[in-house]
């Protein structure tokens, strides 16, 4: 045709990269646009999108860093000997961290090279829906048109622009991972699973960090009532899972200040910050002072700059996101949109790759596959992990009615915890199943160590539609706590202690 390229990908993240380079294996032109607007902080970082550089990547080492930490601890009980008290130096894990995602940076062009994609690192605009312009950093005009063009631009984190100083002052995760000196003591305003995260690793390596929420933590987990082991009723918390997760954090030193809001960030003479906030509990007005704030409030779609409108590529008016169908295309012809950026999508990287190969299978390779976002799983990496995969039970009750579910659960305690004396007071598991006669699994959640390479085994069961009996006839690996799973019998219904006994 009259355009340059077969394909322009823009967004060079997860799931653009991976929709260009599987393009390419069918011999087309691909191009890919990719620009990283500093943050408000002026960090930047490489090709990769959000995570390799400020995401998934530098979280869960920072994360291991964390458990090493604990590990420290738990080794004395188990003869070493170690000399208190232990010190982490932040630079020297922050270096190994940055160093290792530019080498991911590096590696990324290194493919696009060898795969022939043309890259451009330039902030691209639409100017029709076949053509997109855009500046170089010397200024230099560019045009590229293509007749399929896929927007991959992802997500960015938000501010919250009503709180005074929040913009000057507060850094956000894009920053978190390239600072080269510690945070020192740090407060995180609001929950998403990020801060949680963050909040989690900072403690776990000695900072004294505090997490302020609004309302409820961990938006879109399992959030069903909560059995109490200390009174063995039931009592309701929004949210099951998630409170068993800042419980433990919280027993491990990270500060929460619940139902609290921020309403001012002033910078004092000695630099630190200092955070005004408002106690919806007690109906006062607090303050403290902090070296570092990191706002968690929710991510917002890129888009301002693509000049969606021009083109009639539709949004959400809410949420900014592009709104596609089940095969991923917009309201343009010929344009589509993958990852993050999409409405109603999981923003999981994985989700996005897949969803980006496919795309390319669909376009250039005869295939008519769409991605099935059914049953995809995941996991939170707080100090004690939190994976699932399926229905939160909430979910299943809303969809099947709460007679039409049983919810198998058990607390339990891992081996390793036993010689080190740790308490195991939030390791805890659920399976959500239909009630009728094949008792089909509809969601697994599990918290504890590991808890990725524990739901990610069990997620292909899942996606083959496993029920409770099979589950029952799974023989378990000894000593585990996955195992723990192929023995869940008792259901909450029946209103028994779900605490494990015995090897």
């Amino acid at each position: 045709g009259k355009n340059e390229y077969d394909l322009l990908v823009i967004g060079g993240g997860s799931g653009g990269l991976a929709c260009a380079k599987e393009a390419a294996q069918f011999g087309r032109k691909v191009a890919v646009l990719d620009y990283v607007e500093p943050s408000p902080q002026g960090t930047a970082w490489g090709l990769g999108g959000t995570c390799v550089n400020v995401g998934c990547i530098p979280k869960k080492l920072m994360h291991q860093a964390a458990l090493l930490g604990s590990a420290l601890k738990d080794a004395q009980h188990y003869g070493w000997n170690i000399s208190q008290p232990v010190h982490h130096t932040w630079s020297v894990m922050a270096q190994g961290v940055q160093n290792y995602v530019k080498s991911l940076n590096w590696g990324h062009r290194v493919q696009l090279q060898e795969k022939k994609v043309k890259y451009f690192n330039i902030k691209g605009s639409f100017s029709d829906p076949h053509t997109v312009r855009g500046l170089t950093k010397a200024g230099k005009e560019t045009v590229v048109t293509a007749d399929n063009i896929v927007i991959a631009t992802g997500g960015r984190p938000k501010y919250p622009m009503h709180v005074a100083g929040a913009l000057e002052y507060g850094i956000t995760s894009d920053d978190l991972f390239w600072l080269k000196k510690s945070p020192g003591k740090t407060l995180t305003p609001f929950v998403f699973n990020v801060s949680l995260e963050c909040a989690g690793f900072l403690t776990g390596i000695g900072l004294d960090t505090t997490v302020m929420m609004r309302s409820v933590p961990l938006r879109g987990f399992d959030q069903a009532s909560h059995i109490s082991k200390k009174k063995q009723i039931c009592f309701t918390t929004q949210q099951q899972m998630a409170s068993l997760v800042t419980e433990h954090m919280e027993s491990y030193g990270t500060k929460f200040l619940k139902r609290c809001f921020p309403t001012k960030v002033e910078k004092l003479e000695s630099d630190r910050l200092q955070v005004t906030w408002k106690n919806a509990d007690l109906d006062t007005e607090e303050t403290d002072s902090f070296n570092t704030v990191m706002w968690a409030v929710g991510r917002a779609p890129d888009t301002k700059t693509l000049n969606l409108e021009a083109v009639g590529v539709k949004t959400n008016s809410e949420t900014g996101k592009i709104i596609v169908d089940a095969s991923e295309a917009t309201s343009v012809p010929h344009i589509y949109a993958v990852g993050d950026i999409t409405e109603g999508r999981p923003e999981l990287t994985p989700t996005a790759i897949a969803a980006g190969k496919l795309l390319a299978q669909r376009l250039f390779g005869q295939s008519s596959e769409l991605m099935d976002y059914d049953n995809v799983p995941t996991t939170v990496f707080t100090p004690l992990e939190y994976g699932c995969v399926g229905l939160s039970e909430e979910a299943a009750v809303q969809r099947y009615g709460s007679d039409n579910i049983e919810v198998y659960h058990a607390y339990y305690k891992p081996l390793e915890f036993t010689v080190a004396e740790r308490d195991a007071t939030q390791c805890y598991m659920k399976m959500v199943c239909l009630r009728e006669r094949e008792q089909r699994i509809l969601g697994l959640h599990f918290i504890g160590p590991n808890a990725g390479e524990v739901i990610q085994g069990f997620a292909l069961g899942i996606k083959c539609g496993a029920t409770y009996p099979q589950m029952m006839k799974t023989v378990g690996i000894h000593p585990t706590c996955a195992e723990e799973v192929t023995k869940l019998h008792i259901t909450k219904r029946s209103g028994l202690d779900a605490t494990v006994t015995g090897c």
